[in-house]
């Protein structure tokens, strides 16, 4: 998700790559702070892994050279380097692994379904975990989601992030390899079963 990603159909003209180094920051904070020694053992599952001809499914790439554990990645379009072709929002849940974590960077105008999404599909004490936008805090819409379903970390990351890595043009804008996004970024931790009333935070 990107502050200027605006829809779901993840188009050539709109991708933004997620920068590989802060998920191996955030993945080395969060593996410490749950005490998982043994992420090779897990079952992962990223529902919109993105990847092109010109760059790598970042969270695919990391958790596999990290780790080597059992992964899939699910994607809605056909040219990324997803294992399975569809839309996840779609998935039925029988027709799904069982995973022990869902994580992923999700557009941001159906962010909110694909946390419910993944809740629902993520075994009982397994992790969902969203890169979103700080600000995913702030919004009427999602006071209900926090009621119900509290993450149990928000790891903030210090630096603003560039998912620019090349110069790119979006509707006839020029951006540059390398430019920052708008806004701080953060990982949320949710974990099935477990709702509470505050959120930890911690900057990375």
């Amino acid at each position: 998700m990107s502050s200027t990603n605006r829809g779901y159909e993840r188009h050539k003209t709109d991708y933004y790559v997620t920068p590989q180094n802060e998920i191996k920051n955030f993945l080395s904070e969060f593996l410490l702070d749950e005490n998982i020694d043994r992420p090779d053992r897990m079952n992962w599952l990223d529902p919109c892994c993105g990847g092109d001809k010109e760059n790598e499914a970042s969270y695919l790439s990391v958790i596999k050279e990290e780790f080597d554990p059992v992964i899939c990645g699910i994607d809605i379009r056909e040219d990324s380097h997803a294992d399975v072709i569809m839309d996840f929002l779609s998935c039925e849940k029988q027709n799904m692994d069982k995973h022990d974590i869902i994580i992923s960077n999700p557009p941001f105008l159906h962010a909110k379904e694909f946390i419910l999404k993944s809740l629902d599909f993520v075994n009982e004490g397994g992790y969902v975990i969203m890169l979103l936008r700080l600000n995913f805090f702030g919004s009427i819409d999602r006071k209900s989601l926090f009621e119900e379903f509290m993450p149990m970390y928000c790891y903030v990351h210090h630096k603003r992030m560039s998912f620019i890595p090349k110069d790119t043009t979006v509707d006839g804008k020029l951006t540059k390899k390398g430019s920052t996004d708008s806004i701080e970024y953060a990982h949320f931790v949710w974990k099935k079963g477990v709702n509470p009333e505050f959120t930890k935070l911690k900057v990375i």
